[in-house]
């Protein structure tokens, strides 16, 4: 299929699913069909593993959305579709270059709509086009104007139409339409600006012959400064470091006399501070292993207290991991509760690459990219397992169970609320709970949301 014939069928596909409906099934069908289209689009040459990888997994999320349709498998479906096509178009530019791609995208619609010569071909057949627009669309517009000045002009003439009944929703289905064309047009149309292309060869993860040589950062500062001035600035934060555990792991370990809103505040407080410290410690350890450095015979002292400085990093987290242990012990699990393991194995990740980027050699972009892999692998992570079930199949274990917490701010849980209900002879809140699931299992085909439909509430009533 040509350019301009994807955009159309795309818009027509979208609207058709879209309109007077909910989001739910209809927008994992739209993955799907969008990630075989790009499939079968690509040329031979950009379908290498990575971009296989990434079809697969744009048909687990766009499935995953259809099951779940929440934010975290939102987040998965288009993430994966749009990571897909940008793939598709050039194999060798980085992914985090896709970003400023889909936006420059955005802004520049209005412009790169009216350049119809690259994205609408001209027709062959110029008559074809004249008789279109002479015989269909001219009367068409002359028609629809005179209609409505008509109507206002005369209330018979506007009643011989306003008889019928017109089941459209001409306004819904206008902005459906406008929308799927805008983003069929963004999708299909993606065009790469040309500054991107020169961005991707600072986004290499190796270095060049030219950046091996040490530089000093600063004109007033030269390079044998620079250097113990990164040693004495890491010894400094590494003995501080040390501080921060002991009197942290004090504080956790042996502090036990602690009110359960004073342990919450300080868990909330600690985990923020400490991912606040990873962040910087990383840009610190960037900036001066940014180039010469880590080729800098004499840096073996820098690059040593680097490398303590990371482990110790890694034993806070661990550290921390406890305390959040220790807290979800007492409380019971909640989404945020899980969203902070979540940043610690991504803190942890982000220690790992820095450790090897030191050892290997290896350039600060080195770092980005795979640190985008890696937040790109927690989105599909999150939006696969049902988080809403674990976390009311665990509570549900605690005699301190909350009900309504569990009832009214955590989802898709209803199988497990069902059971507990059945447990307990809790007939209130066993029909309570069918009402909500048989309501979800009455939409319209296209705003299904499939977890609903895996629940049978007469077999759960047995």
């Amino acid at each position: 299929m040509k350019l301009h014939q994807l955009i159309f069928a795309t818009t027509a596909i979208f609207t058709l699913l879209f309109y007077d409906e909910n989001i739910g099934l209809n927008l994992g069908i739209l993955g799907i069909i969008l990630s075989m289209l790009v499939l079968w689009q690509t040329k031979e040459r950009n379908r290498d593993k990575i971009f296989l990888l990434l079809f697969v997994f744009s048909i687990l999320s766009s499935v995953a959305f259809a099951w779940y349709a929440d934010f975290a498998s939102f987040l998965a479906e288009i993430s994966s579709i749009l990571l897909l096509r940008f793939k598709s178009k050039n194999r060798n530019l980085k992914f985090i270059l896709s970003i400023p791609s889909y936006i420059s995208g955005g802004f520049t619609f209005i412009n790169d709509f009216f350049q119809f010569s690259q994205w609408f071909p001209k027709s062959k057949n110029t008559n074809t086009s004249k008789k279109i627009v002479a015989f269909v669309l001219i009367p068409i517009l002359f028609v629809s104007v005179f209609f409505g000045v008509y109507s206002l002009g005369s209330n018979h003439f506007s009643e011989l139409f306003s008889e019928y009944e017109w089941n459209l929703n001409f306004f819904n289905l206008f902005f459906i339409s406008i929308l799927g064309f805008f983003f069929a047009f963004i999708f299909w149309n993606l065009l790469i600006p040309r500054v991107l292309f020169k961005q991707n060869q600072h986004l290499k993860n190796d270095f060049s012959e030219g950046q091996k040589i040490s530089k000093p950062t600063y004109t007033f500062l030269d390079v044998d400064y620079e250097r113990t001035s990164g040693v004495i600035s890491l010894i400094a934060l590494n003995i501080l470091l040390l501080v921060f555990i002991s009197t942290y792991s004090y504080e956790q370990f042996y502090e036990t006399t602690k009110s359960g809103a004073q342990l919450s505040s300080e868990t909330h407080d600690g985990v923020n501070a400490i991912i606040l410290s990873i962040i910087m410690a990383i840009l610190v350890i960037l900036f001066y292993f940014k180039s010469g450095f880590n080729f800098d015979n004499k840096a073996k002292y820098l690059k040593l207290f680097a490398k303590i400085w990371i482990i110790l990093n890694v034993v806070l987290i661990f550290s921390t991991v406890f305390k959040n242990t220790e807290y979800i012990r007492n409380f019971g699990f909640t989404y945020k509760r899980l969203g902070v393991y979540a940043f610690l194995i991504l803190s942890i990740l982000g220690l790992i690459f820095t450790f090897i980027k030191i050892k290997n050699q290896k350039t600060n972009a080195y770092l980005f990219n795979k640190m985008f892999g890696c937040f790109f692998g927690i989105i599909l992570l999150c939006s696969y397992i049902n988080w809403g079930g674990i976390i009311t199949s665990e509570n549900m274990k605690r005699q301190d169970f909350a009900l309504n917490f569990h009832k009214n701010s955590i989802n898709f849980n209803q199988k497990q609320l069902l059971n507990y209900a059945k447990k307990h002879q809790n007939k209130t809140l066993e029909e309570s709970i069918k009402k909500n699931i048989e309501k979800k299992q009455k939409t319209t085909f296209l705003s299904k949301i499939l977890y609903y439909e895996s629940i049978n509430t007469n077999e759960e009533s047995k």
